[in-house]
């Protein structure tokens, strides 16, 4: 049985265009006993959460995956309150950032670490949009409070996976776990 180690809905979804069938168990760490460098970050918080159900489920196929939102060597996470988010997404407006995700596929006869980079380029913001937007409250869950889906024109373009920026690569997945 193969069991997503997330919590995340949109993980859910985008796994469900690559595997029928799937159970979901939250790995419940804490993501800040990591203390890696930005760019190794998510890696390592996803074999924390793949390690914490695979400890319980050695017999099953675990995928876990991190996703972090990275300018200027600054991780930013999911914003604290609306100030928080007006904030990140003022230091992203106009901008270029980096999307990683770290993901990891582990059962008992092989382990998979990989990471997948997307280039992000913001439009830029005026204060009217980025007020809407986060009247919406979809900011307040996202890393980087945003989310490349959520219909608002805040992304000029990508280089990478639209998947990756929506915090789970499903393209690769596909190819290196099925």
């Amino acid at each position: 049985m193969l069991i997503l180690a997330s919590k995340s809905p949109r993980r859910k979804e985008l796994l469900s265009k690559i595997c029928n069938v799937f159970t979901i168990i939250n790995p419940d760490i804490n993501e800040n006993e990591s203390r890696k460098h930005p760019h190794e970050h998510p890696l390592d918080v996803s074999r924390l959460k793949a390690y914490r159900i695979f400890q319980n489920h050695p017999d099953d196929d675990i995928l876990a995956c991190d996703t972090v939102v990275i300018i200027n060597d600054e991780i930013l996470g999911k914003p604290r309150d609306e100030k928080d988010a007006y904030n990140m997404l003022k230091k992203l407006s106009g901008r270029r950032h980096i999307v990683l995700s770290g993901y990891t596929f582990i059962n008992q006869q092989k382990e998979i670490n990989r990471t997948v980079k997307t280039e992000v380029y913001f439009n830029e913001l005026n204060d009217d949009l980025i007020n809407q937007y986060i009247k919406t409250g979809s900011p307040l869950d996202k890393a980087g409070a945003y989310g490349i889906q959520d219909g608002f024109p805040l992304v000029e373009r990508i280089v990478g996976s639209y998947d990756n920026v929506m915090g789970f690569p499903s393209e690769d997945i596909a190819k290196y776990c099925f």
